[in-house]
């Protein structure tokens, strides 16, 4: 342990709920080993060359209640300082970029936070970890060649990981705390985690060893290594966790080919690690398309542009038929016209028009609640960003929440005002559309849209428990959207038949026909 460097660096759940950095809740500076906030830089020194670790904080400050820090944020002056940092490292035979949030969740100016680590062998990250279970691994790679490694939590799933550079190729395991022996074979090194513009790959090609690094709290009775199937031996301890085994490289100097080592312990515990290999350097593997949509997305950028198109076609239908003329009903209409029938009516009624509008435009520019967003700290939240400490907080999140609100509840109230106010047209009221012949229909109509209100009713309690009353009572986008709901509603099915008569004339006549 004398010879252990701990650099800790702290997640989105070290700032929660914290003003400023030399708040007493700052427990990250108290208590770290690090005990320094930022991004830093650290040198490991040996005799054979330095290797150059590199952080990156981009956790907020302030940092905001759940959820609205679970992007990361790097201004320009943190991308500025970070682009020095990489300068610094070019020194150093190699150099491993680490943080909390994957690159992905990190809101960066350009050129862009991928951009600055480019000269990175490697990214290590956690954040999404295993995403619940749903992607165990978790890997990818940069256009630029840098790998972006997450990691399991430790927490819950006590994932730890293994990593060593071998005459500079980056190797790892990603291990489970407690199973032993834990092997990284680190010569020949994994294909799918090769980097040719960050390693000198060709020392493959020159080695004289296959290299395995073996940890086990028992004796290690046997290391025994295979490539395609065929044993090659055992190989024999040098010091430390270092196993060794002669190979002649230049008998795989063709194609893809697999290693398998298999290590057994003094109490009969195994353990067998593998991975495919090649000595030729022009041979790549890519990774899966679905870790490297995760990890390779900009989430923030897609959610700008997925709620800026939910507003948009909201509006757009809106605007279209509050200006398109009425179409003439002509025989038993289907649902394409009874639909584009019933916006007609919503669109040119100017209560529901202005209203829905209003609420569509609300959504996009208006502030969403005012509350304590840090406790004893009066801020708004808008969908664009969140305004608090006298900091703005670039919208990340917030636009996330802003597609479910369009989705699952804005939307979802246009359509039902549109099919309360085409019932209407068609002569019925609340109580005798229920006793309708199609009631089978009505009824879960009706309790979709009570499941969305209670959905809507259950964010304000949320809101109140998280950001206090007065987030209650000033949220336009939670309690009063709750309120308005019901009013819109009530009206549908008492407006004054005058103000539907054209289209009520229009059902009958096509009814009729």
């Amino acid at each position: 342990m004398e010879k252990t460097k701990w650099i800790d660096i702290k997640g989105n759940h070290d700032s929660f709920n914290i003003p400023h950095l030399d708040n007493i809740q700052n427990y990250y500076r108290r208590y770290s080993a690090w005990h320094k906030d930022g991004s830093f830089h650290y040198v490991h020194r040996t005799p054979f060359g330095n290797y150059s670790f590199i952080c990156v904080d981009a956790t907020l400050s302030p940092g905001p209640k759940r959820p609205y820090n679970f992007f990361g944020i790097l201004n320009m002056s943190q991308m500025e300082e970070l682009s020095s940092l990489a300068t610094e490292s070019h020194h150093s035979n190699q150099t491993i970029w680490f943080g909390h949030y994957p690159t992905s969740t990190i809101i960066s100016p350009s050129p862009g936070v991928r951009m600055v680590m480019s000269s990175a062998t490697a990214y290590l990250c956690g954040h999404l970890h295993t995403l619940g279970g749903l992607m165990p691994i978790l890997h990818s790679q940069h256009p630029q060649g840098t790998l972006e490694l997450e990691l399991g939590d430790w927490m819950e799933n006590r994932k730890y990981r293994i990593l060593a550079f071998d005459h500079d190729l980056l190797s790892f395991a990603d291990m489970n705390f407690e199973e032993w022996p834990a092997v990284l074979i680190t010569n020949p090194k994994s294909l799918l985690y090769s980097s040719s513009s960050h390693e000198p790959l060709v020392k493959i090609l020159h080695s004289t060893h296959i290299r395995i690094l073996v940890f086990s709290h028992s004796f290690i009775t046997s290391v025994k290594v295979s490539i395609d199937g065929v044993h090659l031996g055992d190989a024999h301890h040098v010091s430390g966790p270092l196993y060794v085994l002669k190979w002649n490289p230049q008998n795989y100097s063709e194609g893809l080919h697999h290693i398998d080592v298999t290590v057994q312990d003094a109490i009969g515990k195994s353990s067998t690690q593998g991975h495919t290999f090649a000595v030729n350097e022009n041979l790549s593997l890519r990774f899966g398309f679905l870790s490297s949509l995760i990890l390779l997305t900009d989430h923030y950028i897609l959610a700008r542009i997925l709620f800026g198109l939910t507003v948009l076609v909201q509006i757009t239908l809106l605007l279209i038929f509050r200006y398109l003329r009425k179409p003439t009903l002509k025989g038993p209409p289907g649902l394409v016209m009874l639909t584009s029938f019933s916006l007609h009516i919503l669109s040119k009624t100017n209560t529901f028009y202005y209203s829905v509008l209003i609420l569509s435009l609300y959504t996009a520019l208006g502030p969403w609640f005012i509350g304590e967003v840090i406790d004893g700290q009066v801020g708004t939240c808008f969908s664009f960003g969140v305004i608090v400490g006298g900091h703005f907080l670039q919208g990340s999140l917030t636009f996330v929440v802003g597609i479910l609100q369009m989705i699952f509840f804005n939307l979802p109230l246009m359509a039902y005002l549109c099919w309360c106010l085409l019932l209407r047209c068609q002569g019925h009221s609340f109580c005798s559309h229920i006793c309708h012949a199609r009631h089978f229909l009505a009824v879960p109509i009706h309790l979709t849209m009570l499941l969305l209100l209670s959905w809507q009713v259950y964010s304000c309690y949320f809101l109140q428990r998280t950001y206090g009353t007065l987030a209650f009572f000033l949220s336009p986008m939670k309690t009063w959207l709750v309120v308005l709901t019901l009013v819109l509603i009530h009206k549908t099915w008492t407006l004054s038949p005058s103000e539907l008569r054209t289209y009520i004339v229009e059902m009958k006549n096509c009814q009729s026909s």
